[in-house]
């Protein structure tokens, strides 16, 4: 957490997260035009490096997207979704570098500006072969910036979780947007039955993460405790000592937390980034959110000071060792 924005500070985490990025990313376009020198020994360095950029910007969204998922069905994954950002703003890098040189080849060396001829070159919007594709990418390359920009906590702070959380949730129209990109562009050129199984794998993929964590999530999901003024929702003893137990009551999911031999529920969602806070626990007498280590204290919901964030909290009582939760929070 930090009390002022300022810029950011690369502790021994992020470092080694952003080396191991870009020494993945160095490899791979080594390894891709390598290769692809070898196989296709007529084409130039240009195109090679073109592809090289391309798909690897597209490899990376699809760890992006499945980073998500994968956390909410295990939590061995979180260390990647820590600093999420840091790939997606490395995928525009590559996308952008990738939309530059593309840009020039087949745009640049006419006597019409470069972003008009893109435009103009191919208007065969009627035509399935035709298509022209590389305006999709364009479309999909301008989100990927606005994303890109907004991306610091500074503009988080500015346009408030929800609005920056669904303004990022976008992603999926750019997948939607580079999917249709590939399928009419080199899938149409290459005709390549290899990359179009590589294609329909990743989205298999990406699309099958997601059924599988929201069928993981669905029992929390059930709503409870509708015109009742404390609903029961676990035995004390199952609850692990300083971790929690997530529930839905009415439309909001609660977070029920165990310590020191109470319990407190707290809203589910962090004022962050909106963070699962009932899949963190109890550090040093404060709840830490798994995604960013923002902090609230159990009873009150409020970040320690000097930090002002507050979640909402919801009255509790233990009856024989049954727990039971109010499902309105407390005023």
């Amino acid at each position: 957490m930090s009390v002022q924005y300022q810029a950011v500070q690369w502790n021994p985490q992020k470092k080694a997260y952003d080396l191991t990025l870009l020494a993945c990313v160095v490899l791979y376009l080594g390894l891709f035009v390598g290769v692809g020198a070898v196989i296709h020994p007529n084409a130039t360095a240009e195109t090679l490096l073109i592809r090289g950029l391309g798909t690897g910007a597209f490899l990376l969204l699809h760890v992006i997207l499945s980073i998500g998922p994968l956390c909410r069905l295990d939590t061995r994954f979180l260390p990647l979704l820590y600093n999420r950002r840091h790939l997606g703003v490395t995928m525009f890098l590559l996308a952008l570098a990738h939309g530059a040189f593309s840009l020039i080849q087949f745009h640049a060396l006419g006597n019409v500006n470069p972003l008009e001829s893109l435009f103009t070159s191919n208007t065969r919007y009627d035509s399935l072969a035709q298509f022209p594709f590389q305006q999709l990418g364009f479309f999909a390359l301008l989100i990927l910036f606005l994303m890109a920009a907004t991306s610091h906590d500074f503009w988080l702070r500015i346009l408030g979780a929800q609005v920056w959380k669904r303004l990022h949730m976008i992603v999926y129209a750019v997948y939607a947007l580079l999917l249709a990109h590939v399928s009419l562009g080199a899938l149409q050129s290459e005709k390549s039955l290899l990359l179009a199984l590589v294609m329909g794998a990743g989205l298999v993929v990406i699309c099958g993460l997601h059924v599988a964590a929201a069928l993981h999530e669905q029992p929390v999901d059930s709503p409870r405790g509708a015109g009742e003024e404390f609903v029961a929702v676990a035995r004390f003893d199952s609850i692990p000592d300083k971790r929690a137990i997530v529930i839905t009551l009415g439309n909001e999911r609660v977070a029920v937390f165990r310590h020191d031999n109470k319990v407190s529920a707290l809203s589910n969602v962090c004022r962050h980034q909106g963070g699962p806070l009932g899949e963190g626990r109890i550090v040093d007498g404060c709840i830490t959110c798994p995604w960013h280590g923002y902090q609230y204290l159990p009873g009150t919901g409020a970040s320690p000071p000097p930090f002002t964030e507050k979640v909402a909290t919801f009255a509790t009582k233990v009856v024989d060792g049954q727990v039971y939760v109010c499902p309105r929070a407390k005023s």
